[in-house]
């Protein structure tokens, strides 16, 4: 192969692989602008949630106030009552002494009937039944006119006396009995009111706290879903982080193969003769059969010769790791709850419930990859590589109840997706905290 040839191959190579290294971020670029997005919609439903959780702190505020003004009420209400019903025992004690003195009242009248009524036999047997002014017309004598007249004006006035005191007595009884009685009346009707009135009040207490349970209820729900958009950020956001990860790779993989060509072609430049030896040798060529014979040969020897061979690149992960095994569990995360052998029936993988092999095995299959759905066979599943190699896509092994009892999918930035006992399908941090701590440093990268 002529030299211009070469030069020409080199060049279209070169060209190429520049092509592939400007298309393939540009296509990642897409997907992060897909994705941010999606997470500028995440977002927003965050900030609605955050609003309507104030709006409900604000009610919920309202309704303690509220709450605390009727328990005001209340203990204003059950005072008032507990004052009544000591008036009202108050006023029982003033009528039974009422009683008392009616009862005086009624044995001093009953004296008084007494009295009068032994007068009036007095008078019977001193004059018989005649009225007073018979007694006096009916004297045999000036003294015993005298002496009945006096006798009769005595009775009179005794008598006269007797009546004026018992019909003050039967007033003043009066008098206080309708008192009395009117004012323990009020008071049994207030007692009453109040009664009712402190019913009402704790229905509407009750009320006010039903309010309040369902308020706190939605503020319960509005959390929740804050918290599962939340989490649906942070899986979009990791995406974003892996995606950029793998777009940084690829391109510093195109820049090593760039300079690998630059100096393939600075080592044919070197090589070319100049132009006055390329003039000698085509007319030697053009002069001499056995030059043309020697240049065949060559040819032929050259065209028999195998290429070079490119050296052999770091393994990497294919496209199915760094691609949709990855993204596959998405869907999941804040939407899935862990389930011991979970994740391999089709009934489990709808309603999200999944275990850690399971989950492994489910998102590689959405990438067109059979694993095994197990741990102890996923260490094997594909090439050990070290920690230090670690790229999106690789599995990464815990020891937690035992060696290699967990397993995830790597996606970069410190943190892999997995099917954790705690959270179901979510996006852990494995460079800190708990999980830092269970990593073994196994790291398989699937073949």
């Amino acid at each position: 192969m002529s030299l211009k040839k070469k030069l020409i191959i080199l060049n279209t190579t070169i060209m190429l692989g520049l092509g592939s290294a400007f298309a393939l971020p540009s296509v990642k670029a897409e997907s992060i602008s897909d994705i941010q997005s999606q997470r500028t919609g995440i977002q927003s439903d965050i900030s609605e949630a955050e609003q309507v959780i104030n709006q409900l702190k604000k009610e919920q505020s309202k309704m303690n106030s509220q709450i605390a003004q009727i328990e005001t009420t209340m203990k204003k209400n059950d005072e008032k009552i507990q004052e009544t019903k000591q008036e009202v025992k108050d006023t029982e004690k003033a009528i039974d002494s009422l009683n008392k003195e009616i009862k005086a009242l009624e044995e001093r009248i009953a004296k008084r009937e007494e009295v009068l009524k032994e007068r009036a036999i007095s008078f019977q047997e001193s004059g018989g039944d005649v009225d007073y002014l018979e007694v006096v017309l009916g004297s045999k004598s000036f003294g015993e006119f005298v002496n009945r007249v006096g006798a009769v004006a005595t009775i009179v006035e005794a008598d006269q006396q007797i009546l004026s005191e018992q019909e003050a007595d039967k007033a003043d009884l009066e008098k206080k009995q309708d008192s009395v009685e009117k004012k323990l009346q009020n008071l049994k009707d207030m007692e009453l009111d109040l009664k009712g009135m402190q019913s009402q009040i704790k229905d509407q207490k009750a009320e006010m706290i039903a309010m309040k349970a369902k308020n706190e209820k939605k503020e319960s729900e509005a959390e929740a879903l804050k918290q599962s958009l939340e989490n649906k950020d942070a899986g979009l956001e990791a995406q974003i982080a892996s995606i950029r990860d793998d777009m940084k790779k690829e391109e510093d993989r195109k820049a090593t193969e760039k300079a690998d060509l630059d100096r393939a072609a600075q080592e044919v430049n070197a090589s070319k003769p100049s132009s006055d030896e390329s003039t000698k040798g085509e007319a030697a060529s053009s002069s001499s059969p056995k030059a043309e014979s020697a240049s065949n040969s060559s040819k032929h020897s050259s065209a028999d010769k195998p290429a070079a061979s490119k050296p052999e690149s770091v393994s990497k992960p294919s496209s199915a790791n760094t691609g949709s095994a990855i993204t596959a569990g998405y869907k999941y995360i804040g939407n899935s709850t862990y389930k011991f052998g979970g994740g391999r029936t089709a009934s489990d993988i709808a309603n999200g419930l999944f275990d850690c092999s399971g989950f492994v095995a489910w998102a590689y299959k959405q990438a067109g990859v059979n694993l095994p759905a197990s741990t102890g066979a996923l260490t094997s599943a594909g090439t050990q590589v070290s920690k230090s190699q670690m790229q999106p896509g690789d599995l990464v092994f815990f020891n937690t109840y035992k060696t290699d009892g967990h397993v995830g999918i790597y996606v970069g930035g410190g943190k892999f997706i997995g099917s954790q006992s705690s959270t179901g399908v979510a996006i852990a941090n494995m460079s800190s905290g708990y999980w830092a701590g269970k990593f073994n440093g196994r790291v398989v990268r699937v073949n």
